[in-house]
């Protein structure tokens, strides 16, 4: 069973290979049964975690499982908030093939996903891009975007001012042209892309903020309980999401129907749509778009099957 470094795997998974690899894979589709989700712990205590447990399988004949383990308690004490697996096997067999690093698969998909839903939803001429979170997933969401957009000004925003410049000296390190914003209106208000990033429970973006002709980029939240964008953010904006469970997990969703600012009739298409071409993306230059991602297992499968064909391809 190989079992690559995480720093073996970030090769593997490089951006443009990764953000082809996630077109093709919900252009063809999968089997995805619904996450399991589990409290471990008492619920609202602050060493409470969550266990999600993500299978998919394929017709090409893999099969993954990721179990991913987010604890927010663990930034008082000095841990990451999230730790996770991903085992793959033959779908024939049942045979491990190999285990990697969950949270660089999990991080690198995401990010991989927020780029493969702007090339649809973003302007063509898009060319400035804030990331607000400087997190693991955050670090990562503009070299992802720098794949599909000539991106001329990036800046990061972060609740804590130290880790955004810090992420974008590490960005400007990559040959980035990435800085830190300590505005966060202003800095919204100048993007033609903002993406947010993080574990956010209550609203850090505003509709008034956002430009008409905006992508605004949602993928940090994943429970009914965090919210990164106020319900008003999807009234008069054309929005898509990354699959059909979306609307059931997503607590921005959730909250903009219920303020009825957006009904789950009026999403406008999931990925699959788009990769396929049986749902458009924009439509014009000064149409507001919206993407919210919960995450699937589909992205994961495809981003352990991408690294494990090179894998095995350097064997021989």
């Amino acid at each position: 069973m190989l079992q690559p470094e995480a720093a073996l795997l970030r090769d593997l998974l490089s951006f443009p290979l990764l953000v082809s690899a996630l077109r093709d894979a919900f252009a063809a589709g999968a089997t995805v049964p619904l996450r399991h989700t589990h409290t471990i712990g008492e619920a609202g205590q602050p060493d409470a975690g969550i266990s999600l447990l993500m299978p998919a399988w394929d017709a090409e004949g893999f099969y993954g499982v990721k179990i991913v383990n987010i604890y927010e308690g663990n930034a008082a004490h000095g841990l990451p908030g999230l730790h996770s697996t991903y085992m793959l096997y033959s779908a024939r067999t049942g045979a491990p093939l190999a285990m990697f690093d969950g949270n660089e698969i999990t991080s690198r998909r995401t990010a991989a996903a927020a780029a493969l839903a702007a090339d649809y939803l973003a302007r063509p001429d898009a060319r400035s891009l804030l990331v607000v979170g400087a997190g693991r997933v955050g670090s990562l969401v503009a070299p992802a975007m720098a794949t599909v957009r000539q991106l001329d000004r990036i800046e990061i925003w972060d609740i804590d001012a130290s880790a955004a410049a810090r992420c974008a000296q590490a960005l400007r390190e990559q040959g980035l042209p990435a800085s830190a914003a300590t505005d966060l209106e202003h800095a919204v208000r100048a993007a033609d892309i903002v993406s947010c990033a993080t574990l956010a429970t209550s609203p850090l973006i505003h509709a008034e903020w956002l430009a008409a002709g905006s992508h605004l980029d949602l993928i940090g939240s994943f429970t009914p309980r965090m919210t990164e964008a106020e319900p008003a953010c999807f009234a008069n904006a054309s929005v898509w999401v990354d699959t059909d469970e979306a609307p059931a997990k997503s607590g921005d969703l959730l909250n903009a129907f219920a303020a009825g600012c957006l009904t789950p009739e009026s999403l406008r298409g999931n990925l699959t749509g788009l990769a396929r071409g049986t749902c458009a993306g924009r439509q014009s230059a000064t149409e507001r778009t919206v993407f919210k991602a919960v995450g699937t297992a589909l992205e994961d499968l495809a981003s352990a099957r991408l690294a494990y064909r090179q894998l095995t391809a350097s064997q021989h």
